[in-house]
This record gives C-alpha cells, structure tokens and sequence, in this order.
C-alpha cells in the first residue's frame, strides 16, 4: 500500500476536485527530494509564471507574440498580467464562480487562450482545457466527467460547444451553465466585458495541493481519463525538463505545434517560457512553411513538434535563416531515427527526444545535445527515477526488454476513475511503453505495450520497423501494426504513403519489404503493405493505429 504525502489544507470552496482524487492506496509515490521542488504550502502557480516577473521589475519584457485580423502583436509580462487580471474579475464578478470549480477553456494556440487559462488559475479555479477538434459529443463526456458549470471559448470555435448547451440537442450537457466567447467584439463577449475591470486582481490563495488542471488524455479511445494535476505539478514539470534538459533561460525565445489544451504545449508553449521570464509565439495552424518562418522572423532558440512536422520541415530550410534555434525538441509519438538523422543534416542540430505522458503532465526522459545517443530516447530527467519491470513488477537487467516504471514529483491522478489501479502498481506510474535500458541508464524506445506484434512466436515492435521503411527513399509515412493471422497468430502489416512520383503498386510492395529484410532481422519484415494518400493522426501529431486496426 503507498502512503500518501499529508496534502496542505484545501483553499476550494467547490471541492469536488479533491473529493474525487483516487483513493490513497493507489497514488504513486512521489519524490520531492531535490531544492528545486520545495514549495511552500501557499502558493499559486499563475503568480509564479507571471506576477513574480513583473514585481521583479521585468514587467516591459516581451511574454507573448500572437497575430490577429490586424496582424502581428505583443504583450509584455505587464500587459500579459494586465489581461489576466481583467479575466479574472469576469470569471468572479460576472460569472459568480467560486474557488474549485471547474472552468473548461475552448480555444487554438492564441495569447487570449493563455490569458483565460492563466487566469482562471489566478481565480482559484480548475481549468479543464479542450483540443480545438473536439465535437460535441466528446466535449459532453469532459463536462459531465469533471462537472464542469462555465466556459469560455474562442468564438470560431462556438458552434459545437453551442450544441452543449441547447436543451433539445443529443449532446446536452445541463451542467454547462454559462459560456463567454473571446476573440470577438461582441458587447457581451470576454473583451468587452473586460474593459470594465480595470483594478488589479489579488490571486486566490490556494494550496500547492489544490488541483489546478484537469488535463484529459489524448489520442485514445473509449471513455475519456482526466487527470489531476496541483499547482506544485505545474511548476515542478517547469522546474526540471527545461532547466536540467534545456538550461532555459530568460533569452529564450518558444514556438511550436502542439496545443495548449494538450500537456505537451501547455508545457513547452506556455509554462516553461513563463517560469523562466522568456518569450513564448503563440501562433495557430502551422505548416511546415509558417514553422520555419515563425522561427526565423522571431529569433525562436527552442520548438516544439512532433517528428512528422520536423521531417517536412527538413526538406525547407534552406530556404530560411535558423541561426537562433538551440533546442528541437521532439514528443508525442516516437521519434524514428531516420528523421532524427534527416533533421541533423539539414540544420546540424541534434533533436532533443522525449517521452512524457498527460498522466505525469510532461517528460521525464529525455537527453539533449552531447548527452544524445543513437536509438535512445536517453536518461531520467533529474527529479525522476524509472526502471524496467516484467509483469511481476520484478526489476529487469540492462538489456532486457519490460515495461517502464517512472516516479518522480508528478504522477498520475486520475478523476474519479477505475483505471487509476491499472496505471499504477506498487508506487510506480506505468506509462504503457515497452522499454529497454541499458547499463548507462539510457532508455530505448519499443512499443505501447498493447503494440506490440507476436508473429509465430516472435515479439515485434512496430516502431522497429516504422523506423525502417523511413529509410526507405520512396517513404514519407508509415504505421505498422499486427493483423490477426490464423497460421502465425499476427502478421506484420505496413500502411505506407509514398513521396510524390513512386507508384504504389507490386514492385513497390516486393522493394519495401525486401529494403526492411536488410535493415532488420528478416523475420520482422512486414507480409502485407497497404497503401494510404494520409495516415490517420490525432490533433497531437500522434499515429492513431487503432485506426490503422480497423482497416484490416
């Protein structure tokens, strides 16, 4: 059974939040061992981000760079807190919302979304934000899960939540009260109703131990996981990737792909470069071509993405000046090798690999720069230890293939879920992923547990061979997975998009697969290659190979 640490007294008035946390003898066990994570008992996370800056006197520093109908603009660190103070009086006096609820934010990558997510932090409240994507019948299982009462949304964005909200809709949720649009001039939208709350804003003394963040898992399928995360879980993911990884600093200077509303933007987009007194661009629906252009006309030192948008990208930047870029950093889904070296020989920078997790709010593996080694995602990020299990929870040898256990200050919470006993075992979150270590404590990269292929006997990882095919010259995407076969149990099949001017046919099929037979062992070979204009991915950037499943 693990102890759970005593938390500090709750400041919610609503709390539901803490009420629904998992019971005690299935939390992780949590490591606050290093300097860096001793909070004190009050404190907020949006002050630390963004009031600490401008009390310091770096408040005419640049925060955040965003576009609109006008074209490109900035907020300072005391315009940025300006903005979220207005908010935060909307949110309280307007809209009546007491510390602990739950507030859900609808929105792309934009400052106003930052701003509404900063300040409803600010307010006491717990911020539920939504992918862009997301329709109604989905966004109806967040706000009954996490009984969210008020929202508020971009306003391209308010049609489906709209749907939430009509009483004669299928996808009605009657918990949803209240919604406020923003990035409109609207009388009665979020800008308009700010400009009446001009005073400052005194932040909601909560806890370290107040939930702040209910992040919900993407890319899966089934019912959706929420998980908990406190204020001391966001500036502990600020407090040791970025700064061990990444040695951020005040220069910095963010861009990316991912959303805000998925841990792995929140992180790297917004947090990080907050806590750091840096610069964030928050830009939405980026190509490769606006990637690169954002990072040469802002001077961006780190980026964000997944190894799809970084392998289009290659191919671009001669065409731009990328001097200032110190960090690429890659997560979401694994980063094949083949990219990795594609990406160093167009730019000479080494891509900074990482696997995090919404249930752990951000990476806890990862290496960067001289500390790269091929194959290899690479070492604990300091804070965190991990380890190989078998199914037994029995720690593996180096070299030998389990499952990855990880601890650390984060871990998983999940909201009033049954799953949470599945995800952690013994004090340790076991993320899903098939790893191997070896004796330098450098971790690679298999498979999702439920990915890997057994053909005759034989354990396959589709990533493998994924990262195979990519060498391929014709190749510009693959997903593999296992199809049921009655001779061999499962049988390697490959979803290929080719480069433009190869043909899909035969020819093409014999060629992959006898490409795979010298690359890897000859048995892993794929048996079967389908051909795809797209493969399916989530708003992420994850390889939705459940998709992929349901071809067959």
């Amino acid at each position: 059974m693990t102890a759970v640490p005593a938390l500090a007294p709750s400041s919610h008035v609503d709390t539901i939040a803490r009420d629904r946390l998992p019971p005690a003898d299935q939390w992780p066990v949590f490591l606050f061992d290093r300097p860096e994570l001793k909070y004190p008992a009050q404190i907020n996370c949006a002050v630390e981000l963004v009031d600490q800056h401008v009390a310091q006197g770096a408040g005419a520093r640049i925060a955040v760079h965003g576009r609109n109908a006008q074209g490109a603009f900035h907020w300072t660190y005391a315009q940025l807190q300006a903005q979220i103070n207005g908010i935060a009086h909307v949110l309280t006096k307007d809209m009546g919302l007491v510390s602990g609820q739950r507030l859900l934010l609808r929105g792309g990558n934009s400052p106003m979304m930052a701003a509404c997510f900063l300040a409803g932090i600010k307010a006491g409240l717990v911020v539920v934000p939504t992918m862009p994507l997301l329709r109604a019948a989905e966004l109806k299982q967040i706000i009954d899960k996490a009984q969210v009462q008020a929202a508020l949304c971009d306003d391209e964005l308010s049609v489906e939540l709209g749907h939430c909200m009509a009483p004669d809709h299928a996808h009605c949720a009657p918990v949803l009260e209240q919604v406020i649009h923003f990035k409109t001039q609207a009388p009665d939208g979020l800008e308009a109703r700010m400009q009446v709350h001009r005073e400052a804003f005194a932040a909601h003394p909560t806890s370290r131990d107040d939930v702040c963040l209910i992040a919900f898992t993407s890319g899966t399928t089934g019912q959706p996981k929420g998980t908990m995360h406190f204020h001391r879980d966001v500036l502990a993911m600020c407090d040791l990737f970025p700064r061990h990884v990444l040695h951020m600093d005040a220069s910095d200077v963010v861009c990316g792909t991912p959303p805000v509303a998925f841990t792995f933007g929140l992180g790297g987009l917004l947090a990080f470069p907050l806590r750091y007194g840096a610069c964030t661009v928050l830009l939405e629906k980026h190509t490769a071509d606006t990637l690169l252009q954002t990072i040469q006309t802002y001077g961006v030192t780190q980026c964000y993405t997944a190894p799809t948008m970084y392998r289009q990208m290659a191919g671009l930047v001669a065409g731009y000046t990328l001097k200032t870029l110190k960090h690429t950093v890659s997560a979401g889904e694994a980063l094949p090798d083949a990219t990795r070296q594609l990406w160093k020989l167009a730019t000479g920078l080494e891509m900074t690999d990482g696997i995090g997790g919404t249930e752990v709010i951000h990476i806890y593996i990862s290496s960067a720069g001289a500390q790269v080694r091929a194959g290899s995602i690479g070492q604990v990020v300091p804070g965190y230890v991990a380890k190989i299990v078998d199914e037994q929870m029995q720690t593996v040898p180096p070299g030998v293939v389990g499952r990855l256990a990880v601890r650390g200050p984060t871990g998983c919470r999940y909201l009033d879920d049954p799953r949470q006993k599945d995800y952690v075992k013994d004090g340790w979150n076991l993320p899903g992923d098939t790893f191997v270590m070896d004796a330098d404590g450098y971790f690679s990269y298999q498979a999702r547990n439920d990915d890997m292929i057994i053909s005759a006997g034989y354990n396959i990882a589709g990533p493998e061979i994924e990262s195979a095919l990519m060498q391929h010259p014709a190749v510009a995407e693959c997903g593999v997975v296992g199809v049921p076969d009655e001779e061999r149990g499962q049988v390697v099949r490959a979803f290929v998009v080719l480069k433009s001017g190869h043909i899909a046919n035969a020819e093409m099929t014999l060629d992959l697969q006898a490409f795979v037979k010298q690359a890897i062992a000859p048995f892993k070979y794929p048996r079967s290659v389908v051909y795809l204009e797209v493969l399916p991915r989530t708003e992420t950037g994850k390889l939705q190979r459940f998709k992929l499943r349901q071809m067959n």
